[in-house]
């Protein structure tokens, strides 16, 4: 059977030395083994990248630092099939759900639908209740007036409904998860009898895949272009990035260790038994997270776990980074503070966060505002020379993309289930910190780098609508509607 996605070949040079062992020599045992294996190429696979041959060679420095965009360029313009948009009567009114990037691509989704639709946009409202209990409001958060101008030839958007609507009645709408232009053209019909729809969600109501290419274009010059952050995120993001850049090159890792991921995931390898009971007491209480007892064992070892602060530092040294290496931590507040961040800094002594690069007075006016932080994290992650999220989420998926978007910046993803086999034989003692290490963990990391490569679909085996999770998100690789080789639009 050959590799599904053409995925490195399965047997690993770890998976060989495990095959050596007494145990392998059990055929019942090999088989179930192999199976496994199957399986995990099948969950890992989506994160494959293959580099070209000429690519820099492994272990030198410019391999640690270079960008991998081969040719691939934003390609956004319209076809010429593309019109302008009509007048219209109807009107969408939304609630962006979720963290920051959850609403921007949410929003961004929104833009598309209005288009496909043929409705009028007002401004949407964001989240306030979510975990971080946010008030900022968009123009707070985004650049409200370029926003609205920038979408001129592509969607009609206001900052209000029109007085003669304040008070009329709307027809309230959950949209169906990833749906396609199809469905959208049967929604047409809500607005019949309303003038207004009022959408209460708008993360993933769009497709990743099947949607026109006019469509998709629109997608990627509403996240990229017109969805811009407010001035004075924008100005001091970028401060941020011209004080990192005057030390030299620097890894922006997004470090999931919060509270709210550990508590959700499960995760609690390395904590105290009080910090472990703390986080399933807030699993429990939380209404929305609807899996409430998880084997926190088995959620590490199907790498479903956020890397530790230690195994970061681990992780980061074996691909070959010195320890002087400038390392931007772009994170929330880490759970148990600096007694597990400690471990990260006895790695690379020059961790820096924005607490330490930004003064007291530049951070003031964006205190107890979670979502104008996360951009400024946001900012720096797309202009680092190299990201590495230590789990997948929202931001990791968006900042991935934006960085394919822009030529195909470094973009490290660990394969958290394979370090995972290695970390344990670390703690065993069966394994050393030095070259065999690092030998590893390269070649494990080698197509797993950010080069150029067509947006997976759902996996083998999956079925109905189901599939559709299992899908490569449009936002974390828009590439080939969005990226396109030099001359190839």
């Amino acid at each position: 059977m050959a590799n599904p996605r053409g995925a490195p070949p399965l047997l690993h040079p770890r998976h060989r030395r495990l095959l050596r062992s007494p145990i392998s020599r059990c055929a019942c045992l090999l088989f179930a083994f192999a199976v496994l294996l199957l399986l995990s190429a099948l969950r890992q696979v989506a994160r494959v990248d293959f580099p070209r041959p000429d690519a820099p060679r492994q272990g030198s420095s410019e391999h640690l630092w270079a960008s991998i965009g081969y040719g691939y360029n934003a390609c956004i313009t319209p076809t010429s099939r593309y019109k302008v948009p009509g007048e219209s009567d109807r009107y969408m009114t939304v609630r962006s759900n979720g963290g920051l990037n959850q609403m921007r691509t949410g929003i961004c989704d929104m833009v598309a639908v209005a288009r496909l639709v043929n409705a009028t946009l007002v401004i949407p409202q964001l989240d306030k209740r979510s975990f971080w209990q946010d008030t900022s409001t968009f123009k707070d958060i985004f650049d409200q007036p370029h926003f609205i101008k920038a979408l001129e030839g592509d969607v009609h958007v206001v900052d209000d409904l029109p007085e003669s609507l304040q008070s009329a009645p709307r027809a309230r709408k959950h949209f169906t998860s990833w749906s396609g232009a199809s469905y959208y053209e049967e929604v047409k019909e809500l607005w019949k009898n309303q003038k207004v729809v009022h959408i209460p969600k708008s993360d993933s109501r769009l497709a990743n895949n099947g949607l026109p290419i006019d469509i998709q274009r629109l997608r990627c010059r509403c996240l990229y272009q017109a969805l811009r952050f407010s001035d004075p995120i924008e100005d001091l993001g970028k401060k941020l990035v011209d004080r990192l850049r005057y030390r030299g090159k620097f890894i922006a890792l997004h470090l999931r260790y919060e509270k709210d991921m550990l508590a959700f995931t499960g995760c609690t390898y390395g904590l105290s038994d009080s910090e472990a009971n703390e986080l399933t007491i807030m699993r429990e209480r939380t209404s929305h997270w609807k899996l409430k007892d998880i084997n926190s064992t088995e959620q590490r070892s199907e790498g479903n776990c956020p890397l530790t602060p230690n195994e970061v530092g681990i992780f980061l040294r074996a691909m070959g980074y010195p320890e002087s290496t400038w390392i931007y931590l772009a994170a929330g507040e880490i759970y148990g503070g600096d007694k597990y961040i400690s471990k990260l800094r006895s790695y690379f002594p020059n961790l820096v966060n924005k607490e330490i690069l930004a003064t007291k007075e530049e951070l003031e006016k964006f205190n107890n505002h979670a979502s104008q932080v996360a951009a400024l994290d946001y900012i720096i992650s797309v202009e680092s020379d190299v990201f590495v999220p230590s789990h997948s989420g929202n931001m990791a998926k968006a900042v991935e993309g934006h960085r394919r978007f822009l030529g195909h910046r470094k973009t490290i993803t660990p394969d958290r289930r394979g370090l995972v086999e290695l970390f344990d034989l670390l703690e065993k003692g069966e394994l050393m910190e030095g070259p065999q290490l690092s030998s590893l963990v390269t070649d494990m990391h080698k197509y797993r780098q950010g080069a150029p490569r067509k947006r997976y679909g759902s996996l083998p085996g999956s079925k109905g609508r189901a599939r559709l999770r299992t899908e490569e998100s449009f936002y974390e690789n828009p590439l080939p509607e969005c990226i396109c080789l030099t001359g190839k639009h």
